[in-house]
């Protein structure tokens, strides 16, 4: 194991104020002049320039945090970002500069070395939030869709082999309180205390900086994948598709059959190839929110309660069984979702591969017009997944013309479609 012989640092509270000659540049987030905007400095290896609470990576903060306890990781390690520039090309746009429609994210952290150049320079510890790249993505569904000639190799989006090459962006979230807080109709004051005193007062500076305006939670963020040419999505000549997709680790990694997740994933990549290959672009966002943000050891605890109450797994119970033991019945507080959105510079979504009610309200809430929701086709939903989508439908999740029903996929039956 490698160490450091470095005399350690003192460790200074935070619930300390920082001495006068604190040198962090303001942030003045949704400032119509970059230069009056401001970089996030999240580091540590100077705590005079911090202008936030928390720290960079999110939940893997502290995993960064054991390698340098562990001596693994010297904390005065600065990355060496050559080489490291966006892929492609996103922004401005003029939603960068509102201070109401971009709020969880900061969307000016993708290329701090053209937009911070001048913080740099002065020697600021400035850390990229949102990394775009290039890939490869291979899935078994898209390839039989292929064989089926559901879906056609072009060879320039889609090969042969059902490979599809995408653009994707990794962002981390970055908090804006006052803007978060008015999402949610309360004050920052209870929005700062509520954090504070529910994260068994993980950041004290949330009570005691009030000057301190922004947080770098250290949750999981979300990854972009775009399908076709990013820089379309603005231009409403071109037909945008998009699904929004929070995290299910058990069915969208390995296959589970009780819900409709990776079912509808799928189903939602499709329809972006298919809009890609029409000259427009399709988007999936996937969220990092596993079990409605509930965690995944709640689920599986009201995967057992489901099952085991009298009369077993019941759509009328679905949502009482959570709320027993979560006390909501979901915590995804899709307020935040349409960010990345403004982000990318949509103002239009043709085709949103959702039936939730949730979502469409929060993205049309947020000035972004829907012209056409897209439903999971009723051959796709697995068997025991009926009792999630009738519970759904039930609660109000989606629209009564929203969900297929037992009956639509019976109604598939004889077509060769209920496979």
């Amino acid at each position: 194991m490698t160490t450091h012989n470095k005399v350690q640092k003192p460790i200074v509270l935070t619930s300390h104020t920082p001495s006068q000659g604190s040198k962090g540049p303001a942030i003045r987030w949704g400032e119509d002049a970059l230069k009056d905007r401001g970089p996030i400095v999240g580091t540590l290896t100077n705590s005079s320039h911090r202008n936030v609470i928390g720290t960079h990576s999110g939940s893997y903060s502290v995993y960064r945090a054991l390698a340098v306890a562990s001596g693994a990781l010297d904390p005065d390690h600065r990355p060496d970002l050559t080489n490291t520039a966006p892929t492609s090309a996103i922004g401005p746009f003029d939603s960068w500069y509102s201070a109401d429609r971009i709020v969880s994210m900061d969307p000016w952290g993708g290329e701090i070395a053209r937009y911070f150049k001048p913080y740099l320079d002065q020697g600021f510890n400035i850390q990229p939030t949102i990394a775009i790249t290039r890939a490869h993505i291979a899935m078994p569904e898209v390839s039989e869709a292929i064989k089926l000639g559901q879906i056609a190799a072009d060879g320039a989006l889609v090969r042969a082999s059902g490979d599809c090459l995408v653009t994707k962006a990794a962002i981390e979230p970055v908090w804006y309180l006052p803007g978060v807080a008015k999402r949610f109709g309360i004050s920052e004051s209870e929005l700062r205390r509520g954090l504070f005193e529910h994260t068994g007062g993980m950041f004290p500076e949330l009570i005691t900086r009030p000057d301190l305006h922004i947080l770098l939670p250290p949750i999981g963020g979300q990854t972009v994948y775009f399908f076709g040419d990013p820089s379309t999505i603005p231009d409403l000549s071109k037909e945008l598709t998009v699904r929004v997709h929070d995290e299910c680790n058990g069915s969208d990694v390995f296959g589970s059959d009780i819900c409709t997740c990776r079912p509808y994933l799928v189903h939602g990549i499709e329809e972006c190839i298919k809009t890609a290959q029409k000259g427009g672009c399709g988007v999936i966002v996937y969220n990092r929110k596993e079990g409605r943000a509930l965690g995944e050891v709640t689920k599986f605890l009201v995967y057992n309660a489901r099952k085991r109450q009298e009369g077993g797994d019941r759509a009328d119970q679905y949502f009482a069984r959570t709320e027993c033991i979560a006390g909501v019945q979901d915590m995804r507080f899709q307020e935040l979702m349409p960010d990345v959105l403004h982000w990318m510079g949509a103002r239009r979504i043709d085709r949103l591969v959702s039936m939730s009610d949730m979502k469409y309200n929060a993205i049309t809430r947020s000035g972004i017009e829907v012209h056409e929701r897209i439903s999971i086709p009723a051959e796709r939903i697995p068997a025991d997944a009926h009792v999630e989508m009738d519970a759904k439908r039930a609660a109000g999740y989606y629209s009564d013309s929203g969900a297929p029903t037992k009956g639509d996929l019976q109604k598939t039956k004889g077509r060769g479609l209920e496979e």
